[in-house]
């Protein structure tokens, strides 16, 4: 792994044995030995992870993270963007800005059936298992997220230690596969699904039917990364491929999964409870609305995963096209709730290529309460988009089980690098809503996101975009909706 910098220092020696002989010599001599100084700085430092792996070679196409360092993002000598090209977005101003406020917002996450409500940050980890990033990135994230005040996401790999020593508050994701409260047979465990979901770093359990960067089939974790460690905490066999299966086996139809979200909720003693999709069908999503107005059931959460996400294993076809684009998914998602009258009882989240201010201040007028991150939050914790995550060689100890990879990624330099990446971005998020004006995200409406259209085309999202009045699809439903509404049935996806 340290070939260059062995190399130099071997070199450096030998010309020094010679320099005794002839001071020509410390004309070569002087840069190797430079070159091994320099190496052995990169090995100490800790702030570069993808350094302390490879010294030397590892300096050239370094990324800086300017808001993970610290620096402020400014852009001087103005936009390098097209702003009149067809697709341009941008947010409208106030001629009245507010102040920003001391500190950001947060949502109240929990329905009426909800006795351990959660507030929930504007930005927060995103879905991440433990298996697909190493145990060193886990443990920086959650320490992160504990700094910072937002949660972390386990992502479907189960609750691990490494998730627990941080001190950061817990999403717990079931997934298939039901990592972590499992039985031998591949089945839900109750039991055990009750006595992790009662731990106090639990605030909400979340359960996945798909993502976006692969809908419809498992998550894939290659045998390369499958530990002892990892081994225990999935309960699956040591060094083989763990391949969840595409569909849960606990429901069936709409109605079926809307009770399972309900057992789910007391059986982690009223904790909020919610689950995650890439969206599809419209109509069965409306099923599954359908499935909560019969039951009389909502989920507290439901975050909406758009086809952009990103996954450190899936097929290659899946990525980007399967499934639906996070603006059009949200906006779904969005407007079946507010159609059936659910809206009120039901928080949503946006997942899927944020990473900055405007991103979060998009998805919140696009009618999320709330956002998730998981690429810009691996690149806080030192990724270098090297796209080795299936590999097991992620060279920035952040998606690997390689010892000494992971070794370079030290946790308290990167649990830091997370919270200033957060903060930053999110005060980011309340500078853009000061400047349209708003104090409050529920202020922000369509009609604030515009879309150049043509050459001398403006249309906000308003214009763009047909949002359902409250109730409509239980009154009188457009013309619109109908077909699918009428097709949408509680009992069968």
């Amino acid at each position: 792994m340290l070939p260059l910098l062995l190399v130099a220092l071997g070199a450096a020696g030998a010309l020094l044995l010679v320099g005794s002989v002839s001071a020509w010599w410390w004309c070569a001599a002087g840069p190797l030995l430079a070159l091994t100084a320099l190496g052995g700085r990169d090995l100490a430092q800790r702030r570069r992870s993808v350094l302390r792996n490879y010294p030397l070679i590892g300096r050239p196409p370094f990324l800086v993270h300017e808001r993970a360092r610290g620096a402020e993002a400014e852009e001087p000598f103005g936009t390098g963007r097209d702003v009149y090209v067809d697709g341009h977005e941008f947010l409208e101003p106030s001629m009245r800005p507010v102040e920003v406020p001391d500190e950001p917002p947060v949502v109240r996450v929990g329905g009426p059936d909800c006795t351990q409500p959660y507030d929930m940050a504007l930005l927060n980890v995103s879905a991440m298992s433990f298996g697909a990033l190493s145990p060193n990135a886990v443990l920086a994230l959650n320490r992160g997220a504990a700094l910072g005040r937002f949660a972390h996401d386990t992502g479907e790999g189960g609750l691990s230690d490494h998730h627990l020593r941080g001190g950061g508050d817990l999403i717990w994701e079931i997934g298939t596969g039901y990592f972590g409260c499992r039985t031998s047979e591949g089945d839900f465990e109750a039991r055990e699904f009750a006595d992790k979901a009662a731990l106090p770093e639990v605030k909400c359990v979340s359960l996945k039917l798909s993502q976006g960067a692969g809908p419809g089939t498992g998550g894939v974790l290659p045998g390369a990364k499958v530990n002892a460690e990892i081994a225990r905490a999935r309960g699956v066999p040591e060094g083989r491929a763990v391949v969840s299966p595409p569909y849960h086996r606990v429901f069936s139809t709409p109605r079926e999964l809307v009770r399972f979200v309900a057992r789910m909720r007391e059986l982690a003693g009223g904790k909020p409870t919610g689950f995650k999709l890439c969206v599809g069908s419209r109509r069965q999503f409306l099923a599954v609305c359908k499935a909560m107005l019969a039951e009389g059931v909502t989920p507290d959460f439901i975050v909406v995963d758009g086809s952009e996400g990103g996954t450190g294993a899936a097929p290659a076809e899946f990525a980007g096209g399967l499934g639906t684009p996070l603006t059009e998914g949200l906006i779904t998602v969005h407007n079946a709730l507010v159609g059936t009258g659910l809206r009120e009882r039901v928080r949503i989240g946006a997942s899927g290529g944020i990473a900055t201010g405007s991103d979060i201040v998009r998805r919140l007028l696009q009618g999320a309460d709330y956002t998730n991150a998981a690429r810009a939050m691996m690149l806080a914790v030192g990724c270098v988009r090297a796209r080795r995550c299936h590999t097991n060689t992620c060279p920035a100890g952040v998606a690997t089980q390689d010892p000494l990879r992971v070794r370079a990624l030290d946790v308290a330099d990167k649990s830091e690098r997370v919270r200033r990446y957060h903060r930053a971005t999110v005060h980011s998020a309340c500078r853009i809503m000061a400047a349209m004006g708003v104090r409050d995200p529920g202020e922000l409406t369509p009609h604030r996101l515009l879309r150049r259209v043509g050459p001398t085309t403006v249309r906000s999202y308003a214009e763009l975009y047909e949002w359902l009045p409250s109730g409509v699809l239980l009154a009188e439903p457009p013309a619109t909706w109908s077909a699918d509404w009428a097709a949408a049935d509680p009992d069968s996806f």
